[in-house]
């Protein structure tokens, strides 16, 4: 199986780098406090504490496996393009029929974030605009339905 390169700002592998390390020295520790702590109180075939204790190590041992795997397939994402069609890294502006523009900047998968902006280059409006240009209207197809957007601006 290929593994899948994880497309990444230097900003978004920071932020990933801290979660791992506050994940594996300060959470992973508070977890077994509470698993101890659980197991100290007895019979754990009716310890609601003990459960929340274990799905709590399970959801923090998971995430860091994911936060591993995603920063050993990792690229870091150059700002060397040349801003005349849209690429990983650039700022869009676009607008839909009959609404406001908005600007969104085309990142990976593991830095998506459409509240804050952020768009997956394989999201269905990032992986349209991909080799874009300014001016170019694009069609995709959403799950709430197809929708047309301007390619307005790039940055």
């Amino acid at each position: 199986m290929a593994l899948r390169v994880h497309f990444l700002t230097a900003e978004g592998r920071q932020k990933l780098e801290k979660e791992l390390e506050f994940l594996r020295t300060v959470r992973r520790q508070q977890v077994a406090a509470n698993l101890r702590s659980a197991v100290d109180e007895g019979d754990l075939s009716e310890n609601a504490g003990y459960e929340e204790a274990k799905r709590d190590q399970a959801f923090v041992e998971g995430r860091i496996r994911d936060i591993e795997a995603i920063l050993s397939n990792a690229q870091l994402m150059e700002d060397d393009h040349n801003h005349d069609s849209v690429g990983l890294g650039t700022r869009v502006t676009v607008v839909e029929d009959g609404c406001e523009a908005e600007t969104y900047q085309i990142v990976g998968r593991a830095e998506a974030d459409p509240s804050r902006g952020r768009i997956s280059n394989e999201s269905p409006l990032g992986r349209a605009l991909m080799g874009r240009r300014i001016g170019e209207r694009v069609t995709v197809h959403t799950p709430g339905g197809v929708a047309d957007f301007v390619l307005l601006a790039i940055g």
